[in-house]
């Protein structure tokens, strides 16, 4: 059984404000083994897997780990809506994956910016902001370096400090970032605090009420990021 298994079991009880014990009453199984399930202790047998997956209404591949959708579903570039349909990509062999990957990351931010905008620190919305800013800065400046005709007078900063210093501006941003959304200002910026914290709140169930079209673009982007992750994690 996947490490997935006991991390989404518990998600989905928690999602879906069901304590513990009645999980087990319904599911048919004791409250002690239900825990082990979802702390990883033990593995459940196929019979209990499909109960769990009828009980919350997803897949067995969701369970597993195996897709971010909760109906199981594998996305491809014809599922994932335009976020903009005036700026419609011409399709060609060689540029299905960059198409794939543009609309999988534009839709994703918009689900980002809407939900920044119920956040009221402005420390927030500027460090969000800046820390991709120069995510993209970083890549661009990669590409445009990768030709030697490509005159580098056009940025200000010299080629050898831009990424090491892209790299320093990203983690201060990354360190203001999380003060503010902890309640911690940092003079002069401003923190979260003095607002509904549901607001904020984001579930598998809420990010498909809200963003109907956009809820895949948004879960298998967090799926291919947390993959990189886990496979240096497991190096």
């Amino acid at each position: 059984m996947t490490s997935d298994f006991s991390r989404i079991m518990t998600l989905l009880r928690k999602e879906r404000k069901i304590s513990q014990k009645k999980a087990a009453e319904d599911l048919g199984v004791s409250q002690g083994l239900l825990s082990h399930y979802e702390k990883g202790k033990r593995e459940c047998g196929l019979d209990f897997l499909v109960r769990a997956a009828d009980y919350y209404g997803v897949s067995c591949d969701y369970l597993l780990g195996r897709s971010p959708e909760p109906g199981g579903q594998t996305i491809s570039f014809e599922d994932i809506p335009e976020d903009d349909p005036n700026q419609r990509d011409r399709v060609t062999p060689g540029s299905v994956m960059i198409a794939f990957n543009k609309k999988l990351i534009n839709n994703s931010m918009s689900v980002f910016f809407s939900l920044l905008t119920r956040c009221r620190s402005q420390t927030v919305i500027k460090e969000s902001s800046g820390y991709l800013m120069l995510a993209v800065y970083k890549v661009f400046r990669h590409l445009y370096s990768a030709s030697p005709k490509n005159d580098q007078n056009f940025f200000s900063v010299d080629k050898d400090l831009s990424q090491s210093g892209a790299d320093a501006a990203m983690s201060l941003c990354d360190a203001r970032l999380k003060a503010a959304v902890n309640g911690n200002a940092i003079p002069p910026e401003d923190a979260v605090d003095e607002f509904d914290e549901t607001e904020l709140e984001v579930n598998t169930q809420t990010l498909a009420e809200q963003f109907p079209k956009l809820y895949s673009s948004m879960v298998n982007l967090i799926k291919n990021s947390e993959g990189r992750i886990k496979k240096i994690c497991d190096e």
